[in-house]
């Protein structure tokens, strides 16, 4: 999919830099969406607005060559990396092969983003060549506008997040209640057990995730608690599951809150307002409409039934204690924001989360979260599972 990068292109015009240069493993979202390629060691890209150019190493030279979103592929040897290391030390040898790649295709001034290497950096300079961090994080914002081909692909990694988060449900279905603790095939059934299920069900639909949330009672009031031991009978358990599909590498992301039992009345609570402020959020979600707007109209619904949030009290511990929403697409969080300080206005194929929710040690969590696209006239929620509560 090829990327839309005129928006980099007026920057690098207007700063007057001939490109823009990264050094990073493909784990660099902006490095994977300006090469196209998948390498988990740095490598170069060079971007300009004629050329996108990659130097590699001879491991990674084939498969650059055919795999790479790029005009040119370079390797060290071609610029005698090795008779330079042995003369010079394997660190000047490279520095003398970067700054050689850039003069082959007359690049003098780059920008770069703010995880840049500082030691390559710094190098670079000490050779007259012009580095310039990207403080307005250009590569992101035009990450942050997907392609209908990027969409569809935030769509594949959502169907499996679906599945495994049926698979999730179903084992809190299934399971038995023994002294306050959900148990299933005899044994207590853990967090631990719930998140192995979800793990294996997302590798059957080709996704992946390194860590997700099950979070019960008062972990769960903990909004990034990841959960452990046990879950108990009657209490929230918080599932939020953000996979990454493992050929698009792009990402999902959807919290639902569950009870196996008989929630408490102040959880009960705590999931209709978090209802009515996913509703309110979403009501708000349109292209013009700010990411502040969006948080505002959730915190509204919180704040008028008595609840502290963030934008009412930035020192609250309890109540509703974070942004509304993120961007989603190669990272599984990139902007656009949707908080009280964001005031970019959002457009169609801006993907983000909308995921209010209320905390309270005493109470538990209670998050519920849908991943939608903003489109001309609105929003489409990509997201297809119903929010449930208590699991019979």
């Amino acid at each position: 999919m090829d990327p839309d990068l005129s928006a980099l292109d007026e920057f690098l015009s207007d700063a007057g830099h001939d490109g823009y240069l990264l050094h990073a493993g493909s784990d660099l979202a902006d490095q994977y969406y300006l090469s196209g390629f998948d390498a988990p060691d740095p490598f170069v890209t060079l971007y300009t607005p004629e050329t996108t150019a990659l130097l590699v190493s001879g491991l990674e030279y084939g498969r650059a060559k055919n795999e790479a979103r790029a005009d040119a592929v370079r390797r060290h040897a071609d610029y005698d990396l090795h008779a330079k290391a042995a003369e010079h030390g394997r660190r000047e040898a490279f520095t003398r092969v970067l700054v050689a790649f850039l003069e082959e295709f007359g690049v003098g001034d780059v920008a770069t983003n703010g995880r840049f290497p500082l030691g390559v950096a710094d190098a670079l300079r000490e050779r007259d060549v012009a580095l310039t961090a990207d403080r307005d994080d250009h590569v992101g914002d035009a990450r942050a506008v997907k392609t209908e081909a990027e969409v569809e692909s935030v769509r594949v990694a959502q169907r499996a997040n679906e599945a495994a988060m049926r698979a999730a449900e179903d084992l809190l279905r299934e399971a038995d209640t023994e002294s306050g603790v959900l148990r299933y095939g005899g044994d207590p059934l853990t967090a631990e057990r719930v998140k192995e299920e979800i793990e294996v069900t997302l590798l059957r639909h080709g996704c992946a995730l390194d860590e997700t949330i099950v979070a019960c009672g008062a972990d769960a009031a903990e909004p990034h608690n990841r959960g452990s031991g046990p879950l108990r009978a009657d209490e929230p358990i918080v599932i939020d599951i953000f996979p990454r599909d493992k050929t698009s590498k792009y990402h999902a992301d959807m919290t639902r809150t569950f009870v196996k039992g008989t929630p408490s009345d102040a959880a009960r609570e705590f999931h209709e307002l978090t209802r009515a402020a996913f509703d309110a959020a979403f009501d708000a979600l349109e292209p013009g409409a700010t990411g502040a707007d969006v948080h505002a109209a959730a915190c509204e619904v919180y704040e008028d039934a008595g609840y502290p949030t963030l934008r009412s009290d930035p020192g609250a511990e309890t109540g509703y204690i974070h942004s509304t929403g993120h961007g989603v697409g190669l990272d599984v969080h990139e902007a656009p924001g949707l908080s009280d300080s964001a005031d970019v206005e959002l457009e169609a194929g801006h993907v983000v989360t909308i995921e209010p929710g209320l905390y309270d040690p005493d109470v538990g969590g209670v998050r519920i979260e849908d991943i939608a696209v903003v489109t001309e006239d609105g929003y489409e929620d990509l997201t297809d599972y119903p929010v449930e509560w208590v699991v019979e």
